[in-house]
């Protein structure tokens, strides 16, 4: 057979390896949703490390099924000349193996149940915040009476004066407003309700913005609170972008603006004005789930808490 015959068998051959191998990556994501019960964001990211696995071995012309020791540790090599931290690399090294686990399970050569590992985690870094002088120049940014100036004021005010995360700041409803009982209700991760004050300028911006922009915004009979100038619900992408375009405004660097970082300078700027721990924890979040019978009957100590520290109450 001609060598030019072999090497376009060859190269088929390898384009064939690669789209089944990509076929096999989605099966694999699938599988862990519908057949582990995992979330559709760790599916992701597991999915993620492997479009990772497949551009480096389309880039170095290597099968990515089945990978030699050498494969894997030449990719994860690879991985630290990109710049990528050590934890990302365990982390893409742990997502192929067990992305080949269960290649070998469906061809019934491994165990008949995957055993599923956690995904490393991410090296947890110290939140970066605004400090007070940058949040008011930040909502100094905001001023003005247009409908999307209103609008951004509030974002700003409730994600600070609240500490909501960007997803509940996007999925706040009207009904979620309790402006007589100075309540704010939001779903966090795993749809878990809680209630946080809903006080001060927080309180005073939304019922301007509600009053006097919402009704020009919202052409679609929309529920949420915040809308984007089509009437449509914000994303977390259209707050990255408002938080970039207001902090430039505001003559601050547009790296350090985040979704999280109204709520990281929230957490921040209370605890170091002396708010307990346990009562800050629970503004967040971060321990318990709020129903309903705690929102008839919230804490009023931890309204007070409220009053006391928070600089814009």
């Amino acid at each position: 057979m001609p060598s030019s015959t072999v090497s376009r068998t060859t190269d088929e051959a390898w384009a064939l390896n690669l789209h089944a191998a990509r076929d096999r990556a989605a099966r694999f994501c699938l599988y862990l949703v519908a057949e582990r019960g995992r979330s559709h964001k760790t599916a992701e990211s597991y999915a993620s490390d492997l479009r990772q696995w497949m551009a480096f071995c389309e880039a170095t012309g290597r099968s990515p099924y089945p990978p030699s020791p050498a494969d894997v540790a030449d990719f994860r090599l690879a991985l630290e000349s990109d710049g990528k931290a050590r934890a990302t690399q365990h982390r893409a090294v742990a997502a192929l193996r067990s992305w080949i686990r269960f290649v070998e399970m469906e061809e019934g050569e491994g165990e008949e149940e995957l055993d599923l590992p956690e995904l490393p985690r991410r090296t947890r870094k110290e939140p970066r915040v605004l400090n007070e002088a940058e949040i008011k120049r930040l909502l100094d940014a905001c001023r003005g009476p247009r409908p999307l100036d209103l609008r951004d004021r509030a974002i700003v005010e409730v994600g600070y004066g609240c500490g909501l995360r960007a997803s509940e700041l996007c999925g706040l409803e009207v009904l979620d407003l309790d402006f007589e009982a100075r309540l704010l209700r939001t779903r966090g991760k795993g749809n878990k309700v809680r209630v946080v004050p809903f006080l001060g300028e927080a309180a005073r911006s939304v019922r301007l913005y509600l009053d006097s922009a919402r009704p020009d915004l919202n052409r679609r009979g929309d529920a949420h609170v915040f809308l984007s100038r089509l009437g449509r619900p914000l994303r977390r992408e259209d707050l990255w972008r408002i938080l970039r375009r207001r902090g430039t405004v505001a003559g601050i660097a547009r790296s350090r603006l985040y979704p999280h970082i109204l709520r990281h300078s929230f957490a921040t700027h209370l605890l170091a004005r002396g708010m307990d721990m346990r009562t800050l924890q629970e503004m967040l979040g971060h321990s318990s789930i709020m129903t309903t019978q705690v929102y008839a009957h919230f804490d009023r100590e931890m309204r007070t808490e409220y009053d006391r520290f928070h600089p814009r109450a």
